[in-house]
């Protein structure tokens, strides 16, 4: 393990050397909110994991959505957002980014044609959500990042789903004899699975871009943003169990989403690697790229290249169902616990009023209530005794 180094103030051996040394290129250290040893390694393995060129950690998922809004907007610019997007994210563009006259608009993300009605000569970034938050619909990466290359706009996405293990994002339509293409810019909530415990706080922003990495890191700078090295540590000591986590709560949560599809008060499931579920067939596309003929069975476990999804699914309620009867299912589980957030060892449940939430009730999403589960690391069979009894004793 990297050492846990502290610092705020850095030793220069000369005048010189404090002179000449450059803390943008990351070729040594000269002050501790610009980096030490141990977010330098994360920040590198976390660029290693993902195909990433240039890597700027912050304090959390939503400062790094913010760090990329305040790097590359200004005043009389446009944003576009999916209308499934991080609910916090929608609040920055509708109060901090309007204040300072940058505009925003939202696309159907299941809709290539909407985004391209919407880009406007003043749009400057489109963002992407694979899939969208709470509903999970899964949009056509590809359409849609081609789109933005078409028109010159640059593409970041969240890719905190994703968490580099699903698909490569950097690498979505490999192209012969040329770079691949993929969006410009990943963010990530560190919180979720490069944690994995449910108790660090800290976000990423990565590209391979020379030119968008400097407007990004003199942002970074000028704001001020820097991670504890203890927090840095803490993720660096997960990464190694990322990916056997997220398969093993990848697999619970598919048949237990495959379950609830069998309970009468449930009108809808919600979950990227079901069939009929919003998108099914792009993330087939883009998280399934191994064939099956070309694998060795002898090495390879079957349910191992059925592509990888993360651990939350969502479920739609019948509407005749009431609201309370809704709270008092999530508050009557017993290992689901209420909470924010999401890839922890605990499974979690958070009721979601949808009608609030979107311009418009999605076309794919069947009217009713909303509930998203996030699985955890408990064993299966108990997860599906708690829904099981709770389902009983509810409806």
């Amino acid at each position: 393990m990297v050492a846990i180094h502290k610092a705020s103030t850095v030793f220069f051996p000369s005048v010189e050397a404090m002179k000449s040394r450059d803390w943008i290129d990351k070729s040594g250290y000269t002050y501790g909110l610009h980096g030490t040893p141990t977010t330098f390694t994360l920040e590198e393995r976390l660029c290693a994991l993902e195909g990433g060129s240039h890597c700027m950690l912050v304090p959390s998922g939503l400062a790094a959505i913010a760090l990329v809004n305040f790097a590359l907007l200004k005043t009389g610019d446009e944003v576009l957002l999916p209308d499934n997007v991080y609910g916090p994210s929608k609040s920055l563009a509708q109060a901090e980014l309007k204040h300072w006259g940058i505009k925003h608009r939202l696309y159907d993300p299941m809709d290539v044609s909407d985004l391209a009605s919407k880009i406007s000569p003043n749009t400057r970034l489109v963002w992407l959500e694979a899939p969208g938050s709470v509903t999970l619909e899964f949009p056509d990466l590809l359409a849609l990042v081609k789109l933005c290359r078409q028109h010159g706009i640059s593409c970041a996405l969240d890719n905190t789903w994703g968490a580099g293990l699903a698909f490569n994002a950097f690498d979505l339509w490999p192209q012969e004899g040329k770079a691949s293409w993929g969006v410009d810019i990943t963010v990530h909530a560190l919180t979720k699975y490069p944690s994995g415990g449910g108790d660090v706080l800290m976000g990423s922003v990565m590209t391979r871009d020379p030119d968008l990495a400097h407007q990004l890191k003199l942002c970074h700078m000028r704001l001020g943003l820097t991670v504890g090295a203890n927090d840095a540590e803490s993720v660096l000591r997960s990464l190694p169990s990322m990916a056997l986590r997220y398969r093993a709560q990848d697999l619970c949560a598919r048949k237990l989403a495959r379950w609830c599809q069998t309970l009468a008060p449930v009108n809808q499931v919600l979950h990227p690697a079901l069939e009929g579920s919003p998108g099914h067939a792009h993330w087939k596309r883009v998280c399934t790229p191994v064939a099956r003929d070309h694998l060795d069975p002898l090495c390879v476990e079957a349910d191992s290249v059925d592509g990888w999804a993360a651990a939350l699914f969502s479920i739609v309620l019948d509407p005749n169902c009431t609201v309370q009867q809704v709270h008092h299912f999530c508050d009557s589980l017993k290992l689901f616990k209420l909470g924010y957030s999401w890839a922890g060892p605990i499974s979690l449940v958070v009721p979601y009023e949808l009608q609030t939430m979107r311009s418009v009730w999605p076309e794919a999403i069947e009217p009713g209530h909303v509930v998203r589960f996030s699985i955890g690391l408990e064993a299966e069979v108990d997860l599906q005794l708690d829904l099981q009894k709770t389902f009983q004793a509810c409806f």
